[in-house]
C-alpha cells in the first residue's frame, strides 16, 4: 500500500476538518472567496482522496463576493450524528455563522441555518455520547484577573433541532501561552474519562500551533497539556521546508489508532508559500491520557506508514487537460465570487467567457462586515488550484479585442497580486501583453486605517493580429517562464518572472495560487467573448 504522503490534499485546501462514518472518511476545507464553497473529500484509507462535492452552491443560496482574497468562508467543522451530516461555518461575505446538513455527504446540502446567537469565529459543534449537542466558539471571554477580557474558548448547550443555543456560554479555556495570539479553531472530543479540547493558537502564519486541554467535567475550566504546543514548526526557524503548522482535527480508526489532519505550508526556496495552506496528516498516540502528535520525531514528516488496517482504495486523478466537452465543469474548477450572471458557457470543445465590466483587479477597499450582499462582486475568472511546486498551464484562445477589452491567462494570489497574459488593444494596435499586478499597503483590509495602492507593470508586449493564440505559463518553483505562439509546437518566450513578487508571504498566507482563464471589458459593457478550446494544467 502507498504511504501517507504529505500534503495528503495538496494546494489551496486549508483548515481541514474530518469525520468518520463506518469505514468512510470525509474531510471539508475552507474556500474563502472561491465559488462554489467548502470542497468536500472522501477516502477509505486516508491515503487517497476524491472530491465528492462542493457543499455550498447556488442550489443552497450560497453568496460569495470577490474582495481582497482572504474574506468569505473559512474554518468549517464537519460532524455526523444519527444519520445526518452537519457542517458549521462562517461566511464573512454574508450573514456570518451558519449550519448546513445533508443525509448524503455528496449532497444535496440544506440551505444555511444562520446562527444569530453564536458569536465569534471558527465555531464548532460537538455531539456527546448521549447525543446531546454543544457549540464551541471563540471571543473575548476570559477574565485575566484585571477586569479585562482576553480571547478564549466558550462552550454552550445547543438545540440542534431548532438551531439555537439552549444554555449560556461558559468559558472553558483561554490558551496554552499567556496572552497567546488568536486562540481559535476549537474542536471538542469525549475520549475515555476526559473531554479533550484541541485548538489553534499563535496565528495562522509562522507561529501557528496546535494545543490541547482536558477536563473530566464538560463545563469546567480545562487543564492545559504540560507538553503544549503539541504540534508546531515555529521553533524550526523561517526556512523549515514545512511551515505554518496548526489547526488540527482528530480522527479515530476502527482498530483504535488515531490520526490528526491539520494545515501547513510548503516553503519554496526557503522564502515563499505560493501554494498557500494545504492539508497534512500525522499519526497520534496516547500517553498518560494525553495525545502525542507525530510520535518519536515530534515534527511533521513528509510521509508515514499508511494505516495497515484500512483497505487501499485508489481513485482517478484529476484530469490535467480539460477539453470543455460538457456544459458542467468538473468539481475542481472555481470562480472568484459567485457569478450572478452566466458570463461563460462550456460545451462542444470550447469554453467561452464574456468580457464583463468587472475588472480583475479592482482597487482594494476596507472590509465592512455585515454589509448588504453585493451581487456584482465577482470576476470573469475560471481557475484551478496550483497543487505542486512545478506546474505548467497552457490554453488556446480565440479572441479579437477592441476598446478596453482584454482576456487571457492569469495566475492570481490575494490582495491584487497577479500575473496576467492578455490580448488587448493599445493606441489602435493589437497586442499580447504580460502584466504584473501588485498592491502596496501597510495593514490588512480588515484592520482600521487600511489604505492601498494597486500598481500595474508591463513586463513584455508584442504585436499580435491573429485571432488565435496559444498561451503558456511554466512555473518551476519561483521561476516563471511566459510563452506564446500560434501552436504548442511554435512557442516563443516573452519573458521570465520571479514568482516571489506575487507570493502570499508578501500579503499574508491565507490563500494560494489560482491559475485560469479570464475576460474583462475593464468597466465597459461588451458582448465580446474569449473562446478557449482547451486548458491544460500539468503538475
Amino acid at each position: 500500500m502507498d504511504k501517507l504522503k504529505n500534503p495528503i490534499i495538496p494546494g489551496y485546501y486549508p483548515d481541514p476538518s474530518i469525520c468518520r462514518v463506518g469505514d468512510d472518511y470525509y474531510l471539508a476545507c475552507s474556500s474563502f472567496e472561491l465559488y462554489p464553497g467548502i470542497p468536500l473529500f472522501h477516502s477509505r484509507d486516508l491515503v487517497h482522496w476524491e472530491q465528492i462535492c462542493n457543499v455550498m452552491t447556488e442550489e443552497n443560496d450560497f453568496h460569495m463576493e470577490k474582495s481582497y482574497g482572504a474574506n468569505g468562508v473559512m474554518a468549517p467543522t464537519i460532524r455526523y450524528n444519527n444519520g445526518l451530516f452537519y457542517i458549521i461555518n462562517a461566511n464573512f461575505a454574508d450573514k456570518g455563522n451558519f449550519i448546513v446538513t445533508a443525509k448524503n455527504p455528496a449532497g444535496p446540502w440544506s440551505k444555511p441555518h444562520y446562527l444569530d446567537d453564536v458569536p465569534g469565529i471558527d465555531a464548532s459543534i460537538f455531539f456527546d455520547n448521549d447525543g446531546q449537542c454543544y457549540v464551541i466558539g471563540t471571543g473575548n471571554v476570559w477574565d485575566n484577573g484585571t477586569g479585562v477580557k482576553e480571547r478564549g474558548i466558550w462552550l454552550a448547550k445547543y438545540d440542534i433541532e431548532n438551531f439555537h443555543m439552549a444554555g449560556e456560554p461558559y468559558t472553558i479555556w483561554n490558551s496554552a501561552l499567556r496572552g497567546a495570539s488568536s486562540p481559535e479553531a476549537p474542536h471538542l472530543y469525549h475520549i475515555g474519562e476526559y473531554y479533550y479540547l484541541v485548538i489553534a493558537e499563535g496565528g495562522t502564519e509562522h507561529y501557528h500551533s496546535v494545543t490541547v486541554a482536558r477536563s473530566r467535567e464538560l463545563f469546567s475550566f480545562y487543564e492545559g497539556n504540560p507538553a503544549n504546543p503539541v504540534l508546531t514548526h515555529r521553533h524550526m526557524g523561517f526556512r523549515a521546508p514545512i511551515i505554518n503548522v496548526g489547526h488540527a482535527d482528530l480522527i479515530d480508526l476502527p482498530d483504535g489508532s488515531w490520526y490528526a489532519v491539520f494545515l501547513a505550508s510548503r516553503l519554496i526556496e526557503g522564502v515563499s508559500k505560493n501554494l498557500g495552506r494545504e492539508t497534512f496528516i500525522c499519526p497520534v498516540i496516547w500517553e498518560r491520557d494525553w495525545p502525542v502528535f507525530t510520535p518519536e520525531t515530534g515534527k511533521v514528516e513528509w510521509e508515514y506508514e499508511a494505516p495497515a488496517s484500512l483497505p487501499e482504495t485508489v481513485y482517478p486523478k484529476e484530469a490535467s487537460r480539460d477539453e470543455f466537452d460538457t456544459p458542467l465543469l468538473p468539481l475542481y474548477w472555481t470562480f472568484w465570487g459567485r457569478p450572478y450572471e452566466k458570463y461563460y458557457e462550456s460545451g462542444d470543445g470550447k469554453l467561452s467567457i464574456r468580457c464583463i465590466p468587472q475588472r480583475m483587479n479592482e482597487e482594494l477597499q476596507p472590509v465592512r462586515f455585515g454589509s448588504p450582499r453585493d451581487c456584482s462582486a465577482y470576476a470573469a475568472f475560471i481557475a484551478r488550484r496550483q497543487r505542486q511546486l512545478r506546474a505548467t498551464a497552457t490554453t488556446c484562445m480565440h479572441f479579437l479585442p477592441s476598446g478596453t477589452e482584454e482576456a487571457g491567462l492569469a495566475v492570481v494570489q490575494a490582495f491584487n497580486h497577479q500575473l496576467r497574459m492578455c490580448r488587448c488593444v493599445s493606441e489602435g494596435k493589437q497586442l499580447l501583453r504580460v502584466l504584473q499586478i501588485t498592491a502596496d499597503f501597510k495593514s490588512y483590509p480588515y484592520l482600521p486605517g487600511f489604505e492601498s495602492e494597486t500598481i500595474e507593470k508591463v513586463l513584455a508586449e508584442i504585436p499580435w493580429d491573429g485571432e488565435e493564440i496559444v498561451l503558456r505559463i511554466a512555473m518551476d518553483q519561483e521561476d516563471f517562464h511566459i510563452l506564446c505562439g500560434s501552436s504548442e509546437d511554435d512557442l516563443q518566450e516573452l519573458c521570465e518572472f520571479d514568482g516571489r513578487i506575487i507570493n502570499p508571504e508578501k500579503v499574508g498566507c491565507m490563500t494560494g495560487t489560482m491559475i485560469g482563464m479570464y475576460a474583462t471589458a475593464n468597466g465597459a459593457d461588451s458582448d465580446n467573448k474569449a473562446v478557449f478550446s482547451y486548458f491544460e494544467l500539468d503538475q
